[in-house]
């Protein structure tokens, strides 16, 4: 298709004068007046390669369609040549200001004016070529993100349904960590904005706490399934879980994001440190304790309390609430128990809800 040049002068002559050069390669449109000029952009906005336009116009002028095509985003999409006898070199940069392409004074030079407008157009053509490819490298890098939010989400997905098979627990426990976790990480949101959470992020310490666990796939059968008390060396080899676990999610490492493993191991070696500092593996206190570890040991202990265990009869919501509350399950930040109390009705609806699938 020929590429259409939009010429605008008060000027017959002048008007044919530059469709007779411009004709034999562009399909050429005029216009008399600033109007027409804003009209036949409507009309033709993404079929006109260049506008040449001169300043001094009836009806309207060349700087009041220079205004129009700014406030609609015209002039990123359509080069300006003006084409004037104003020669001063304030109207000249006044016109730059309202970003047109190039300035030729009147009387022009029929060459000079097939040259400017040539090379107004390659370049414009370039440039669109430039954007359609930048547009086509975005849709990929886009595709292959979620491509790559899907394996990490299938990897986590496959090694959580080893956990529970390995740990005897019901397909139901991830899902249930992943909502209480994801319900503190939004209150937390809310509450605390100064710990920077975001949805995204919320949304991808839920997904990585179905790893916590990762480490009990390492732990006899006799320690791991023992319907009594652990003895002190079964407890300090129970306690090696979230190391061990540390290390089967180093061995895949390179098979996921960073942002995913970096999370999912914060998460399985951290899970069970206290704000207070008497938690393992590393006795960490208070804020350096990850936030993502932080919000999944409130869901586990919360989840631990309220569903029955090999060793335990589960506690009531109202129990479980005030166990956590209260430190009989460890030390917590002050900040987040502030959070798990505004989020409390939330953590029991989703009790309820796991309660009632059971049930039908």
């Amino acid at each position: 298709m020929r590429k259409k040049i939009l010429v605008v002068d008060d000027m017959k002559i002048n008007l044919e004068m530059l469709a007779e050069i411009l004709q034999d390669e562009y399909t050429v449109i005029t216009a008399e007046n600033g109007k027409q000029a804003v009209e036949m952009m409507e009309a033709h906005e993404k079929e006109i390669m260049v506008l040449l336009l001169d300043l001094i116009l009836p009806v309207m002028d060349g700087f009041e369609v220079l205004k129009i095509m700014k406030e609609r985003a015209w002039i990123e999409k359509i080069p300006v040549l003006i084409i004037s006898s104003e020669s001063s070199t304030q109207v000249e940069k006044r016109c730059f200001d309202y970003g047109v392409s190039d300035y030729i004074r009147k009387p022009f030079d029929n060459a000079l004016v097939k040259m400017r407008v040539k090379n107004i157009v390659d370049l414009h053509l370039l440039r669109n070529k430039l954007e359609e490819k930048v547009e086509k490298q975005t849709q990929l890098l886009w595709q292959q993100a979620e491509l790559l939010q899907k394996s990490n989400e299938n990897i986590i997905d496959i090694l959580g349904s080893v956990i529970e098979g390995r740990n005897m627990e019901s397909g139901e426990h991830i899902k249930r960590i992943k909502g209480f976790t994801k319900i503190l990480a939004l209150q937390l949101m809310e509450d605390y904005p100064e710990y920077a959470m975001t949805m995204e992020k919320a949304d991808m310490i839920a997904k990585a706490s179905a790893l916590h666990d990762i480490g009990k796939i390492a732990i006899p059968d006799g320690i791991l399934l023992k319907p009594a008390k652990l003895t002190v060396d079964e407890y300090e080899y129970m306690k090696s879980h979230t190391t061990r676990g540390c290390e089967i999610l180093n061995q895949i490492k390179g098979v996921w994001s960073e942002e995913y493993h970096s999370l999912s191991y914060e998460i399985c070696r951290y899970h069970h440190e206290r704000y207070d500092g008497k938690g393992y593996p590393d006795g960490l206190a208070e804020e350096a304790i990850p936030i993502s570890a932080q919000l999944v040991s409130i869901a586990d202990a919360y989840d631990a309390l309220v569903n029955e265990r090999v060793y335990k009869s589960a506690y009531s919501k109202e129990q479980a609430f005030h166990m956590i509350m209260t430190g009989e399950c460890g030390t917590f930040s002050p900040r987040l128990l502030n959070c798990f109390q505004h989020a409390r009705e939330q953590f029991e609806a989703l009790v309820d809800k796991y309660i009632d699938a059971k049930m039908v």
